[in-house]
């Protein structure tokens, strides 16, 4: 089941050029630790058990909406695992995605927009301010800059896999497979048996 999620990721810079990353849409994201070194805790007979780490990240989590009044986020389901992170993340409407171009800015009723096949891969829509990078940006910082105090080694993946959620299917569908994504660690993609060896719970 995870496969065909992650297939379809998008990193950052193969995003749809035709769309606007601060546009009213639920966003579906996965951002993985460095080498997949299990930071965050440990799998337990199938419930996440957080380190002092994986704490961090939920409280960075958490703060993400708290700081940002001003662009409408919405909370969706979101799971913390030992080398990873899954959220469902909405970006409401606001008055920085009300002053872009406005012919899809709710992906529930978009169909899908090709890609263009121009060499510019700069997102040409709004400033690169106030939308999913820009978010996922803070949050990462946040997480890096208190996690070194506890391990100074911490470091995410440079970049990002995100996906734009169509339809009210895909998004129940999204939200139950990051709800039961721990009963499925040892099958899950980014689990690292190597990694899981080493003790980064507190």
């Amino acid at each position: 089941m995870s496969e065909k999620f992650q297939n379809k990721y998008r990193i950052p810079s193969a995003r749809l050029q035709n769309w606007d990353y601060g546009w009213n849409a639920p966003y579906f994201v996965t951002i993985c630790t460095k080498n997949r070194e299990c930071y965050f805790g440990d799998i337990v007979n199938g419930e996440m058990l957080l380190s002092e780490i994986g704490k961090i990240v939920k409280t960075e989590w958490k703060k993400t909406f708290e700081i940002r009044p001003d662009m409408n986020l919405i909370m969706g389901e979101y799971i913390i695992m030992p080398n990873h992170f899954h959220a469902i993340i909405i970006i409401g409407e606001n008055k920085y995605n009300a002053q872009r171009n406005t012919h899809c800015r709710d992906a529930m009723h978009c169909v899908s927009t090709p890609k263009t096949t121009t060499n510019d891969t700069k997102n040409k829509f709004g400033p690169q301010s106030k939308n999913l990078a820009s978010i996922i940006r803070g949050f990462k910082i946040g997480v890096t800059k208190n996690a070194r105090k506890i391990h100074a080694d911490f470091a995410w993946q440079p970049r990002f896999h995100d996906h734009i959620i169509r339809n009210n299917e895909s998004f129940q569908k999204i939200t139950d497979y990051i709800a039961n994504n721990p009963l499925n660690w040892q099958g899950d993609k980014f689990f690292n048996p190597v990694a899981e060896t080493q003790n980064f719970a507190s």
